[in-house]
């Protein structure tokens, strides 16, 4: 399996700021070239030459969009796209050889949210990356803090566009759509008290059905999930009488 990593030239710190594009394609003239042009254009950049190569890096790093090709050899880039929909809200630009009609479609129908036919202009490329970016982040998405991708605590991290918690050991643990945007809104008020009212509305939970207790039940599932003893829980800490608080620091990746 190869991967090329292509950090660009900014120092560590201001490249972990910029925009993160991953690039999976296995014509290494086309990893190299987009690369170059997206890195001098104020992006980080990784490309991979395949889609087990394009999974790992996903569960490794926060990626805000993927440039995906269709044509990759022995493996079917519209399976990769429609896994990649049904497991992540990821951004997707797809590239192809392709010039027919049905294969656009078919694309975008997938859940790509654009599309460039080979051979391309690498500015045209980076003028589409930059409009998927702008409209991903002007839309407003259940229980996401607008730009923030991830958080990390006491070695744990919730990457906000896969929607995936991953332990300290590496290991990912599901999380319900529910807990999910409970756990989101606890890390993005580490040590704040919240009311269950609060929960509820922050966490976008409120309907006809959902009342006080749900989040309880939501909040004893969760300590199941991430605490190493339940019963005296270290992050999701009760406050008897008013709410909950998440009571280790929590760091935001931007």
């Amino acid at each position: 399996m190869s991967v090329l990593a292509l950090m660009n030239r900014p120092s560590e710190p201001a490249a972990a700021a910029l925009p993160h594009v991953l690039v999976v394609d296995d014509d290494p003239t086309i990893r190299e070239l987009v690369s170059d042009y997206l890195g001098r254009n104020e992006f980080r950049v990784t490309a991979v030459a395949d889609g087990r190569a394009m999974l790992k890096r996903i569960g490794e790093d926060v990626v805000d969009l993927i440039v995906l090709d269709l044509g990759l050899r022995g493996e079917d880039g519209m399976s990769l796209a429609r896994r990649l929909r049904d497991e992540s809200a990821i951004p997707i630009v797809m590239l192809t050889g392709r010039a027919d009609e049905a294969d656009r479609v078919m694309g975008l129908e997938l859940g790509a949210d654009d599309y460039l036919t080979k051979p391309f202009s690498p500015r045209e490329l980076l003028a589409r990356i930059r409009t998927v970016l702008r409209r991903r982040r002007a839309e407003v998405r259940q229980g996401r803090p607008e730009g923030v991708r991830a958080y990390r605590f006491d070695g744990w991290e919730l990457n906000l566009n896969t929607r995936r918690l991953t332990s300290r050991d590496g290991v990912a643990v599901t999380l319900s759509n529910g807990e999910f945007s409970l756990l989101v809104v606890l890390l993005g008020s580490p040590s704040r008290i919240l009311s269950r009212d609060q929960l509820i509305d922050l966490s976008r939970l409120h309907n006809d059905e959902v009342y006080s207790r749900s989040v309880d039940v939501q909040i004893m599932r969760l300590r199941r999930k991430i605490e190493k003893d339940p019963a005296h829980p270290r992050y999701i800490q009760t406050e008897r009488g008013v709410g909950y608080l998440f009571g280790v620091p929590v760091e935001t990746v931007y």
